[in-house]
């Protein structure tokens, strides 16, 4: 049978081989002798903080005993929350995830325990501790799959914003996952969660899953908005004030959504009139407070720039000059990348030259850096537009024989491709470098050639493909 070593035996070899009393190691860990005494004696369980301070008092490393305190004083004791709950505090101090893995897994076929361990993650996500409070949503997720709550729902939920980041095929999977459990959340979490799902389904392209985020949004937001402002109550208020957005930008955000899925399909004539229909807010009740006229003056703005975009993709090249100068009138933020992006889109389709134009903004397009955000939007959309911008900007320049700037904007493109793991849109820009490789001078063909090299290298790594070049 497997011995099981002890902290308290730990503790004991190390008094023995330094020579030190109880007294005397009390002192250098700044605990009380009859503790110490206690604990070696095992009359006598430890906390963390207690076992933190013997560790540093005997000159280890932060958390060397984890492992045995979890075989010590979880695994072989009843679960007890209150010792529990700052351990786990303290391996996400630490980091170790490890650690927390096996604490999720030595407790949780006790459903008691589902409550607690999703405040705590609550308690970690705010903190900003998002891979420790993955595990405890997934942990509390698990136990609880069969058990149809609306807790399981808000964990998918934590799940599916924590697991979104630069990788899109990961993104899509997670998406697919959550939108299972959207309706069992609260009816204003609802809201937030299609308005996440239909940005995550933006950036992938996906428009159709758009279209349908963005009706199922607008319906429950206007059934929510009605009762608004037909039954006032406590209860009614303190569910729409928990919502990230005034409720009326639900209903009009749902617009823009579908002129955007309608805009990238061609049908530009009905996403002017989804354009129409958010520019016109005359119909918000709320018009007085501060919130309000912020969201109606952006819906405004942003309607204002797609009626320009939607009337120059439909082949109405007259109003360009004027939506150039709607442009350079514009605040330079990161929905700069867009409008700029419908630029040199329109450019490429009518074979436009807009050298000048690109001229004037040139600074804005070389200078655009992504900054770090939680909203869905922020965070998913903006870089694959980015992204795109900078492979429409090769496009153009390459088809002009501008070979350095084309080739420039490619390679800026095929990174970011790559780093989003959109695999069609990287094998476009490869695709596209082909067709003009000839063109490409010596320094560029080996920047290419070393990132393709180290995209092949990356995925021997990734998938365990044996590199017999060693």
């Amino acid at each position: 049978m497997k011995h099981t070593p002890t902290i308290r035996a730990e503790l004991d070899s190390y008094l023995e081989q330094k020579g030190l009393s109880l007294a005397q190691f009390g002192q250098l860990a700044g605990m009380n002798r009859g503790i110490i005494s206690a604990i070696v004696s095992g009359n006598k369980s430890m906390s963390v903080n207690q076992l933190d301070l013997i560790t540093e008092a005997m000159g280890l490393p932060e958390g060397e005993f984890y492992d045995l305190f979890i075989e010590n004083y979880i695994i072989d004791h009843p679960p007890n929350m209150r010792r529990i709950e700052p351990f786990l505090f303290r391996c996400a101090e630490l980091d170790r995830l490890d650690a927390i893995r096996r604490v999720v897994g030595a407790i949780m076929d006790n459903l008691l325990y589902s409550p607690k361990l999703f405040e705590i993650a609550e308690t970690l996500l705010a903190q900003g501790r998002h891979a420790a409070a993955l595990l405890l949503y997934e942990g509390v997720a698990e136990a609880e799959k069969y058990q149809h709550s609306e807790r399981l729902a808000v964990c998918q939920y934590r799940i599916f914003t924590i697991q979104i980041g630069d990788d899109q095929s990961r993104n899509i999977r997670a998406a697919a996952v959550f939108e299972a459990f959207v309706e069992r959340l609260d009816e204003s979490d609802q809201l937030d969660a299609l308005k996440d799902l239909a940005n995550v389904y933006r950036s992938l392209r996906k428009w159709d899953k758009v279209d349908e985020m963005a009706r199922k949004m607008r319906a429950k937001a206007e059934i929510q908005y009605s009762m608004k402002h037909e039954q006032r109550s406590r209860e009614r208020d303190e569910s729409v004030n928990k919502l990230s957005r005034p409720l009326f930008v639900y209903i009009s955000y749902a617009d823009l959504l579908c002129a955007s899925a309608c805009e990238a399909k061609g049908d530009y004539q009905q996403a002017l009139q989804y354009t129409y229909a958010y520019a016109d807010l005359g119909w918000v009740k709320e018009t007085t407070d501060e919130a309000t006229q912020h969201w109606i003056g952006l819906f405004q703005n942003w309607a204002e720039c797609n009626i320009y975009v939607n009337t120059l993709l439909s082949g109405e090249i007259s109003v360009l000059p004027d939506y150039v100068e709607y442009i350079a009138a514009s605040k330079v933020d990161n929905e700069m990348v867009t409008k700029l992006l419908n630029l040199i889109f329109a450019a490429n389709r009518y074979q436009l030259d807009v050298n000048d134009i690109l001229k004037r903004f040139e600074m804005i397009i070389d200078s655009f850096v992504q900054q770090s955000s939680s909203d869905m939007y922020t965070k998913q959309v903006i870089p694959e537009q980015y992204a795109r911008l900078s492979y429409e900007l090769a496009y153009y320049h390459l088809h002009r024989g501008t070979y350095d700037d084309g080739f420039k904007y490619l390679m800026y493109s095929m990174v970011s491709y790559h780093t989003l793991n959109n695999e069609s849109y990287y094998i476009n820009c490869i695709g596209l470098f082909e067709h003009f490789r000839t063109h490409a001078v010596p320094e560029t063909m080996q920047k290419f050639s070393k990132f393709i090299e180290k995209v092949w290298l990356d995925n021997v790594k990734e998938n365990g493909t044996a590199n017999h070049c060693g």
